[in-house]
């Protein structure tokens, strides 16, 4: 009797478990159009906070995410469980659908990581580099100029400037979690001041929409970019007068000891060893490969933006093309070329491998990426349901526009914190262009002269900033798979930084409010940022001393 009451009780469960599915499934289904009650509220900024405080708190990211995306599926659904749990996996589907471009361009060059390690490219271009670069200021320099050069697509930059200078910051002893933060903060920043880019024309683009011509106001802004003009700035002095402070110090002064990684996880270690235990390339198998590289993903986005295709029988310029193009499709282009061109250079030029060992990489360059795409994954779906289905965007377009009026020049500021707010809970400095370019257009007016383009500059810097801190932010999740650094160690490392920077940004978004002179005011906020990292190096030294005499 006892056994049957044991055997009776779990399927008396399950049947009103499958019974309570039916009945929610079926709610579900005769609804016409979903709508939660948290569209647009303040409640629809949770999901993305969550997530972000769970994986600062608990290091675990991918669970984190997960859990962020179902919290918002359960606030979309009104807490049915059927629509949330449906609603989240139908936003995976749809973002990585829209995003499969990047996958196949990460995968390809995975690929093409693991080629260069198993030749032996990476070690021979990292032996020769250290007798290049001798300095440690020699080696971040050079990954700030080269992150410069390849300024076109933040994506591409992270990658590519992470790979080609991952052996020679290794080669002198700089931490991963410093790599990623150099490699972080010269792709963005960058490219949100390249006016030939991918960004140039996100921007662009959405200025035209509300009047404005978009490529004039946005060279406008780039002096009144002073977040983005700030962190460049700090880079150089970061390097040159060799100061650490915060998290990054400990991981700095671990890698002069010989420890690169600090922590425990190291994703790609396996990656590493294959690249010191391969003796037998040459420079050339790194150099030629990434030549290739960037010349294919380049000619990738300028066919995407119809460069080569006339247009009644007229060829579209550099600038035009760059404005047009699709920056995911180009890429997975360009993927495509140079994966196609180390078969042949590997095989019948250098004949360095045979066809199994080039075929191997394959799948090996795929499982080095699983991480980056993972967490991309679920970055995409959370952006995804606090905006398109829980409506954050209009929650915070709305708080915006209603107070803006009243804040008069003190708004470039205001707006700045509100971007770096949007662009840390949301993880997407695109995504924030798009909801706070029209409300600064809209507040100041399309012929506001000097202070819309300060509240444009104010707006882009505060969205760049918000996406380099975030964790679930695209741009830095490939910055920590380009430097090979566990992304929460990126993460905590980098915050500090970008806090210190923005914090002497937004006073300087109140000096340009209130002087309006570009001259002046961008001579102010050098001399700032300047004058602060210079207390922090004083501070910090005093701080080293005194441990050295402990």
């Amino acid at each position: 009797m006892q056994g049957t009451k044991r055997r009776i009780i779990p399927l008396v469960l399950i049947l009103a478990a499958i019974t309570g599915l039916l009945m929610t499934t079926a709610f579900a289904e005769g609804e016409a159009e979903y709508v939660s009650s948290f569209f647009a509220q303040p409640l629809s900024l949770l999901p993305p906070v969550l997530a972000i405080a769970l994986a600062l708190i608990t290091k675990e990211v991918y669970t984190s995410l997960f859990l962020g995306c179902l919290v918002g599926g359960f606030l979309y659904a009104n807490f049915n469980p059927v629509v949330a749990v449906t609603s989240v996996y139908d936003m995976i589907a749809s973002k990585v659908g829209d995003n499969m471009g990047i996958v196949v361009f990460l995968v390809s060059l995975g690929f093409i990581v693991v080629l260069m390690n198993r030749s032996g490219g990476s070690k021979a271009y990292g032996d020769w580099a250290k007798k290049v670069i001798k300095t440690r200021r020699g080696a971040l320099l050079a990954t700030m100029i080269l992150a410069i050069v390849l300024g076109v697509d933040d994506y591409f930059n992270n990658l590519t400037t992470g790979n080609v200078m991952r052996p020679v910051t290794d080669g002198h002893q700089i931490s991963r979690a410093k790599l990623a933060y150099m490699i972080d903060s010269t792709a963005a920043p960058v490219c949100i001041m390249m006016p030939i880019s991918s960004w140039a024309a996100a921007v662009s683009g959405v200025a035209e929409q509300v009047g404005v011509s978009g490529l004039q106001l946005f060279i406008s802004a780039i002096p009144w970019n002073y977040y983005a003009v700030l962190t460049i700035f700090t880079l150089i002095i970061l390097a040159v007068f060799d100061i650490d402070f915060g998290p990054m110090k400990v991981h700095e002064d671990n890698a002069k000891r010989g420890d690169l990684y600090t922590t425990p996880e190291r994703p790609y270690a396996d990656a590493d060893d294959e690249s010191k235990n391969s003796t037998n390339g040459k420079v050339i198998d790194l150099i030629i490969p990434v030549i290739v590289l960037i010349v294919s993903c380049v000619s990738g986005l300028l066919y995407t933006g119809g460069f080569f295709t006339p247009d009644s029988g007229t060829y579209m310029n550099v600038m035009d093309a760059f404005a047009n193009c699709t920056a995911a499709t180009g890429l997975m282009y360009g993927s495509f070329i140079v994966v196609i061109f180390c078969f042949i250079y590997f095989l019948v030029i250098r004949r360095s491998m045979n066809f199994v060992q080039v075929t191997d990489c394959i799948a090996e360059g795929f499982k080095i990426m699983v991480p980056a795409i993972l967490i991309l994954t679920f970055a995409w779906t959370i952006s995804g349901v606090t905006n398109d289905l829980l409506g954050a965007n209009i929650f915070v377009e709305t708080a915006m526009a209603s107070s803006a009026k009243s804040l008069a020049n003190f708004l470039p500021a205001v707006i700045f914190v509100v971007a770096c707010g949007l662009g840390f809970a949301t993880g997407t400095s695109w995504g924030t262009f798009g909801i706070l370019i029209p409300i600064v257009v809209s507040v100041f007016g399309v012929d506001a002269g000097t202070i819309l383009t300060v509240g444009l500059g104010a707006c882009l810097g505060g969205a760049v900033m918000g996406d380099h801190c975030s964790p679930i932010s695209d741009t830095t999740i490939l910055a920590s798979t380009g430097a090979q650094c566990y992304h929460i160690n990126h993460v905590n490392t980098q915050i500090p930084y970008a806090l210190t920077v923005a914090a002497v940004a937004f006073v300087n978004h109140i000096l340009a409010g209130l002087i309006q002179n570009v001259v002046i005011n961008l001579i102010i906020a050098l001399a700032s940022m300047f004058a602060v990292l210079m207390i922090i190096r004083a501070v910090t030294s005093k701080k080293g001393s005194a441990a050295t005499v402990k």
